[in-house]
């Protein structure tokens, strides 16, 4: 029986399994930690009024990348246990800490399975690609600010809301969904999941998606509406277009999982039947929606990662990028291909030959786009002046890599292929391979891209290139073993398997593989702080240490928080090439003086509001019905507040700019 003040919440929900103390004590002792650190330096006004409640894109990016950075130690640790797991797991014996196999029980190993997933996906991937977004896509055209400064602070604070609420199983409730990463029905409905782990999954999505969406419908508005003076369409950097073409599929395929997760909800909760096999329900309903996301979720995780791509090979070949229109008709191809595509996942539902040639022809059709933006790479580099600097060999790696994985995404595209590699391991190891290659590969180069425009000063290049070698040599010891047990036989999912299928080597080999993955982002963490201690050494004077083509290098680095000291005109592509080309730098005082800039003030309410959502979905989650009215009421009283704020905007005086732009070109 439900208790008024509780609901369904008792003592046996609080930890008292050994992953959920030491996750606990993790949370407890890092929370510690960082407060007695910003206690001992006096800086918590300072983190208030000038990180936390912050407007500025480039802060909100920052906070993005941090955030994103928790979250990947967070999905990495999953991913070694699933391994090590699966490495240890064959024979009959039984296993330790009461496990039928391996060192962990099946419910644990499945639950670990399914937060590795969507952490990696929602939380670690697309945080980084807003974070980057953030700080380089206003710069690019030429704009001081999103167009709505508000909505990106909530859209960011959300996106954190929804990354706790992912890990409040650890703190209350003990258990996580064990239903897979997409939580198919019947598993996840409540007769097969009674416990709060699929609900966990349910808000944590809905709260973060809504975060995805509002910062989409930003990022739109502000490449729609507030390019530079000049700035046609078609003379945005690649970059910026492909940010475009990925915020157009989240506005357009993030309903979608809204709706598809609040139904499976309303069956949970209300006791409907949207899913159930029953009371004419469907589970394959639920299937086709959420693949109806899924598969264009799989390019906004990788169209933006292109992008980068085009600005590094152009930069660092020193040319234009080679068949631009092409690239841009390419990333459009490819956005509107991507709905076309779902059906692919589920090729043996039974939906008949028709509907599988379709789906399969437009599968292979999807890689032409693909293949046109890979040839238009190499026919940039080709005769040009190539610098294997980091981020070039991010994107060297990239290639192989993407090349090697696609080539198995056509082979899974024919149904008949398909129906004997469906759900095995082969079909993982080919989704790793295209996300890695291109989203986490695009990332790492982005981030090393563009760290002296941020920061003002470069990443240690040395320390950089053993993290890509070590990266690209675990990834193949780790996948590769995947493509060969897939043709085998082992499924996805698998927590153990018996002696004799031979599987062992190759699960060993592939734990090997993780490990030296491990030691690739303990190196990456190394290049950071060994970059900071020799900051001095490595300081960028000139705000453009690549030679870099587009507007974020005329700005001086670390970028000012107003942007632009006086907005630029253009009248073509590469932009600051063609400035320098006639001799145009920056830093110099403006024929016509500076002016007063309008700027968006810091604000506290996107916490608020989100804090209040964050009670809303934990109340539903264990019905704790007056809670959950009390976090509705509450964000719609912040939303109404907020509305009738007029005081949102400060003018920076020209002689503040004049002075500001002074110091920020001294060094």
């Amino acid at each position: 029986m439900e208790h008024f003040f509780l609901g369904d919440l008792t003592w046996s929900d609080l930890p008292h399994q050994w992953f959920t103390i030491g996750g606990t004590g993790a949370i407890i002792v890092g929370g510690i930690i960082v407060a007695a650190v910003i206690t001992y330096f006096k800086r918590w006004t300072w983190l208030w009024k000038e990180w936390l409640t912050s407007t500025d894109p480039k802060k909100i990016g920052i906070m993005y990348i941090v955030m994103a950075s928790l979250m990947l130690f967070r999905g990495g640790l999953d991913a070694i246990m699933i391994w090590i797991q699966q490495a240890i797991s064959a024979g009959n014996a039984p296993g330790y800490l009461g496990a039928a196999h391996g060192y962990l029980d099946a419910s644990h190993f499945q639950q670990i399975f399914t937060a590795h997933g969507d952490i990696m996906v929602f939380f670690v991937t697309m945080g980084f690609f807003f974070g980057i977004m953030n700080l380089i896509v206003p710069l690019q055209i030429g704009a001081r600010d999103l167009a709505f400064p508000f909505l990106n602070s909530l859209g960011f604070w959300l996106y954190v809301a929804g990354a706790v609420f992912i890990n409040m199983f650890f703190v209350v409730g003990g258990e996580f969904a064990a239903s897979g990463w997409l939580s198919l029905p019947p598993l996840s409905e409540i007769q097969f999941s009674p416990g709060t782990g699929v609900d966990y999954w349910v808000w944590s999505l809905q709260i973060s998606g809504l975060g995805s969406l509002l910062g989409g419908i930003n990022f739109i508005v502000t490449i729609l509406k507030m390019r530079v003076k000049g700035m046609k369409l078609m003379m945005m950097p690649l970059f910026t277009w492909t940010s475009l073409c990925s915020m157009v599929l989240v506005v357009a395929s993030f309903p979608v999982l809204t709706i598809t997760t609040l139904l499976l909800w309303f069956d949970r909760f209300f006791g409907m039947h949207f899913f159930t096999s029953g009371f004419g329900g469907n589970p394959m309903l639920y299937v086709n929606l959420i693949w109806m996301w899924g598969h264009p979720e799989v390019y906004i995780l990788v169209i933006p990662a292109f992008g980068i791509f085009s600005e590094i090979v152009a930069t660092f070949s020193g040319k234009k990028i080679f068949g631009y229109v092409s690239m841009v008709c390419s990333a459009i191809a490819i956005t509107l291909l991507s709905f076309l595509v779902w059906l692919h996942h589920f090729f043996t539902m039974g939906a008949g030959a028709d509907v599988d040639a379709f789906f399969g022809i437009m599968t292979g059709i999807i890689a032409i786009p693909t293949a046109a933006q890979i040839f238009n790479w190499i026919a940039t580099m080709f005769r040009g002046r190539i610098r294997f600097t980091t981020p070039m060999m991010y994107f060297m790696g990239f290639v192989s890599l993407f090349t090697f994985g696609g080539m198995a995404g056509v082979l899974l595209s024919i149904p008949g292929a398909d129906f004997e590699l469906h759900n095995s391991l082969f079909l993982v190891a080919h989704f790793h391979t295209m996300i890695v290659s291109a989203a986490l590969f695009g990332i790492f180069a982005g981030i090393t891209y563009w760290f002296p425009k941020v920061f003002g000063f470069t990443l240690n290049e040395k320390i950089g290139r053993r993290a890509f070698w070590l990266w690209i040599v675990g990834f193949f010891m780790s996948f590769v073993p995947l493509y060969i047990l897939g043709f085998l036989g082992a499924t996805r999912r698998l927590d153990h398997y018996a002696a004799s299928t031979g599987w062992q080597p190759f699960f060993i080999i592939a734990a090997t593989g993780v490990c030296i993955i491990a030691a690739a982002v303990i190196t990456q963490a190394w290049q950071v702080i060994v970059s900071i201690r020799d900051r001095r050494q490595n300081t960028d004077t000139t705000g453009d240490p690549w030679d870099g083509h587009t507007l974020e290098w005329a700005t001086a680095s670390p970028v000012p928080f107003y942007n632009f000291a006086k907005t630029p005109v253009v009248d073509g592509r590469d932009a600051f090439w063609e400035m320098k080309k006639r001799g145009e730098r920056p830093g110099i005082l403006p024929p016509d003086g500076y002016d007063d800039i309008t700027l968006s003030k810091n604000t506290g309410m996107a916490i608020y509001l989100s804090g209040f959502v964050f009670l809303a979905a934990f109340g539903l989650v264990w019905h704790i019905i007056w809670l959950a009215l009390l976090g509705i009421f509450g964000a719609i009283a912040c939303v109404i507040i907020r509305s009738f704020d007029e005081d949102t905007e400060y003018v920076l005086p020209a002689a503040e700019v004049e002075r500001l732009e002074k110091l920020a070109w001294k060094k």
